[in-house]
């Protein structure tokens, strides 16, 4: 391991700090590669008493030994606090043999501590969806330090780019944790994407010298999000469902299909959060739970008339919520239910119908991609345009829209040629 060019400590009095009672305050001043930190050792003498050559009291002066002998002690310990971190592998810097002196340094200086520092102060701050995806990334980081090192913990400073790359080839290779779970690119991509927000809150404390994942690039693969095309949506909206429960998954599934909206901001939606917009009529009016984006979202008639429907559910005790929304596991267990009796063969989840009304309510329907962009309440365009890939009925019908408008404009000129008898000619 690569270690620090210099160390040095000496004494020093701060004159600028020089007491009413003419004493001045004496100072440590750490130095590693030429950084200088300061600690104030909470002694004072007199200028005429003190040694700048030797950093110490003079010893004609009576009381010099007792003042000199802590200075001792406290350059011992000093040097003991450089040591420590050498041994423990960690980043030396003025700083930080200052912190450990001072017993400031133990935020975190392993994996496991960093883990734990995490979990306790950053997970709280999280949705509960995301949250519950670091324990997996956690345990998956355990076993690869263990197969690799065979330790239960490691210093911060082993981790470096091989670090990262050696864990990516190690989720390529591992036993799954759920075995109905496979890792997929895109499921290591996110273990990934969490240990580097992980790694950048170590950064940020100055335990690394620098952010390993700075050299490293994600490598997400792009897929096509599945969505209701019109007459799959219009086959779900009118099928006669026999099951109440599966009817009323199946309606809150539509509304979002109309309004773009998640699972959670669905089950959220109340009475305050429909407004009257500046054209006069109904808006959604709410922030996206995941970015706190706000999103104001017309009232499509589909979607109100699903409210009507359920304009009897709003109480007190449901806290005034317009729509009576199960648990996300059993909204996503009948809406394959309901999509398999309709004869729509697609996976869906809930969260296809934010797709669909991205796709086939709005872009499908010459809505533009930026006006798309503000209803789906995403902070960048290019989140957007990956729904534009997989509208192939859109250019379908642009296609189609063009075709029309050179036949009438072949039309067109070959009727002036033939009125002015100019020869054809036809392309077959």
């Amino acid at each position: 391991m690569k270690t620090s060019k210099t160390f040095s400590i000496n004494f020093w009095l701060k004159k600028k700090a020089k007491k009413k009672n003419g004493t001045i305050p004496i100072y440590a001043r750490i130095r590693v590669d030429g950084v200088p930190a300061d600690i104030s050792i909470q002694r004072s003498t007199l200028e005429e008493h003190w040694c700048q050559e030797s950093g110490r009291i003079k010893h004609k002066v009576k009381w010099s030994k007792g003042i000199n002998d802590y200075l001792d002690d406290v350059y011992a310990k000093l040097l003991e606090c450089h040591k420590e971190l050498h041994s423990e592998r960690l980043l030396i810097t003025a700083i930080a043999v200052k912190m450990r002196y001072l017993g400031k340094d133990k935020v975190f200086g392993t994996l496991v501590e960093l883990i734990s520092y995490h979990r306790t102060n950053e997970i709280p701050k999280l949705e509960k969806g995301t949250a519950k995806n670091y324990g997996a990334t956690e345990k998956y980081l355990l076993q690869f330090i263990k197969k690799k090192f065979n330790v239960s913990d490691l210093g911060l400073l082993f981790i470096n780019y091989s670090f990262i790359v050696d864990f990516e080839g190690f989720l390529r290779t591992c036993k799954p944790l759920k075995e109905n779970q496979p890792l997929t690119n895109n499921g290591i991509m996110k273990h990934l994407e969490r240990f580097k927000k992980m790694i950048g809150i170590a950064s940020k404390f100055g335990c690394l010298k620098q952010n390993p994942f700075d050299l490293y690039q994600m490598k997400f693969e792009t897929y096509d999000n599945t969505f209701l095309e019109d007459f799959e949506l219009e086959i779900l909206e009118s099928f006669s469902i026999p099951v109440r429960g599966w009817e009323t998954v199946r309606d809150i599934f539509v509304f979002s299909c109309y309004t773009g909206l998640s699972y959670i901001e669905v089950k959220s939606l109340k009475r305050g959060d429909i407004v009257q917009g500046i054209d006069g009529n109904l808006w959604i009016n709410v922030k996206r739970k995941k970015t706190k984006t706000p999103v104001q979202v017309p009232l499509l008639m589909q979607a109100k008339e699903i409210l009507n429907k359920y304009s009897h559910y709003p109480k007190a005790q449901n806290e005034f919520s317009l729509l009576p929304v199960f648990s996300n596991q059993k909204v996503n267990k009948y809406i394959k239910e309901v999509a398999t009796l309709a004869g729509i063969n697609k996976h869906l989840t809930f969260h296809v119908a934010r797709h669909t009304f991205a796709t086939t309510v709005t872009l499908t329907n010459d809505v533009p991609m930026e006006t798309v962009s503000k209803l789906l309440g995403h902070t960048k365009l290019s989140t957007t345009k990956r729904y534009a890939r997989v509208v192939e009925k859109k250019i379908s019908k642009d296609i189609d829209r063009l075709k029309t408008k050179l036949k009438t404009r072949t039309k067109s000129i070959s009727y002036e040629r033939t009125v002015q008898g100019t020869p054809m000619y036809v392309v077959r």
